[in-house]
């Protein structure tokens, strides 16, 4: 049964290892430290808005055999709505993806340094970690093999590994299970926890997964029955994701200390207490939860650049892999040298923070269009619970754009 379970779990695994990311891991670490068990219900919450949006991307990609970004181009057909919509995704995803890629190969490199310690070359002033460069070239290759199942597989595995490894760590730290219990259904608002709570949500609710996802079912599935297979996939691998979340949560509240900045001072801080088998499980997911989503984002780039601006081919085309060659480089570069380009990321995070809940609008709009969908249209259940997702969005992104302008 557990072997026919992992046989059809496919996209939905890529999704959770690209949410999953360093931002994730550290935002539930100091979740963790700060407020206990006390915001695991943002995370539960976070957990099914992420389930009920992505099984629409999925639906929609199985469907019509089309990326979100392809439909979206298609579907609006006022001339300059479409191009101010179209500019918007691309400066959100790609231009977006550029720049957190340097702190998804960073997290990676946390996981091994805390290991392996650090491994720096300097000259003339300069120091190049040698530690991106090693998951660079892992990427790479991953990518540049440019076969959907041998990338599925990989990205399983390592997520596989990243939820054991969190899940184990958490297991070590023995929590209090009724609190558990509490903290993840009764929903409290600790002094000072609103912009956690919101990060929380936003971390795990992210846009370009739903163009990623659309994109990566067809890849796997071809017909309208494999809709219910694709809904199962999205089910367990989002939930497994998850997890892995309040896994960490979970193990943060057990430190003691405030001085924690990140999962790397996590894995120190657990080591005194619960011996270093609790440091060594936690390195090697952070280390998975850097790698993972070091793949997963240039990748969705990619296909978002390949949907808006119309090109063909496949995973193996030129332009396809540009783009993600590109990004790739870019967070190598920038996590090698230890540059940080702030304004580039404020940039991108403005442009995400309007992008969220204008896609989660528009996606709505079209999964209740039968001549894309025909009998998949959304239910009037799913459009309720999209509409309360999409009051959350909004609310998010004036949060998140008002952050960036230090007016919160």
């Amino acid at each position: 049964m557990i072997k026919n379970i992992f046989k059809n779990i496919g996209p939905g695994t890529l999704i959770a290892a690209a949410f999953i990311g360093p931002g994730t891991v550290t935002l539930c670490t100091l979740a963790g430290v700060n407020f206990g068990f006390n915001l695991l219900w943002a995370m539960v919450l976070s957990i099914l808005a992420t389930i009920i949006l992505q099984e629409m991307a999925a639906r929609l990609g199985i469907i019509s055999q089309k990326g979100l970004s392809e439909v979206i181009r298609e579907e609006i057909k006022i001339p300059f709505l479409k191009q101010l919509v179209t500019i918007l995704i691309l400066a959100a995803i790609v231009v977006g993806n550029a720049s957190y890629e340097a702190g998804n190969i960073s997290g990676g490199i946390l996981g091994l340094e805390t290991i392996f310690g650090e491994f720096r070359y300097n000259f003339n002033g300069s120091s190049i970690n040698f530690m991106s460069i090693v998951i660079g070239i892992i990427a790479f290759i991953l990518l540049y093999i440019g076969n959907y199942k041998f990338l599925e597989k990989a990205l399983i595995a390592l997520v596989l590994i990243m939820s054991l490894s969190f899940v184990i760590t958490a297991m070590i730290t023995r929590p209090n299970l009724l609190e558990v219990m509490k903290g993840m259904f009764i929903p409290k608002f600790p002094e000072k926890s609103l912009l956690t709570v919101i990060g929380l949500i936003g971390t795990t609710v992210v846009p370009y997964n739903l163009f990623l996802h659309a994109s990566l079912v067809k890849e796997r599935w071809k017909y309208k029955d494999d809709v219910s297979m694709a809904r199962k996939d999205t089910i367990i691998s989002i939930i497994l994701g998850g997890l892995v979340s309040l896994a960490i949560i979970i193990s943060a509240a057990a430190i003691p200390s405030k001085d924690i900045l990140n999962a790397a001072d996590l894995a120190k801080g657990l080591a005194p207490l619960f011996g270093d088998f609790s440091k060594y499980f936690l390195a090697l997911g952070l280390f998975a939860a850097g790698i993972t989503s070091a793949i997963t984002a240039p990748l969705a780039a990619a296909y978002v650049a390949k949907g808006c601006l119309g090109w063909k081919g496949n995973m193996k085309s030129k332009s396809f892999r540009m783009v993600w060659i590109i990004i790739l480089f870019l967070g190598v570069l920038f996590s090698s040298v230890g540059i940080k380009p702030i304004e580039i990321i404020k940039f991108a995070q403005v442009a995400n923070g309007m992008l969220l809940p204008i896609i989660a609008g528009v996606l709505l709009w079209i999964m209740n269009k039968k001549n894309v969908l025909g009998i998949f249209v959304n239910t009037k259940t799913q459009n309720f619970l999209g509409f309360i997702i999409l009051a959350i969005s909004i609310f998010l992104g004036a949060k998140g754009i008002l952050k960036v302008f230090n007016f919160i």
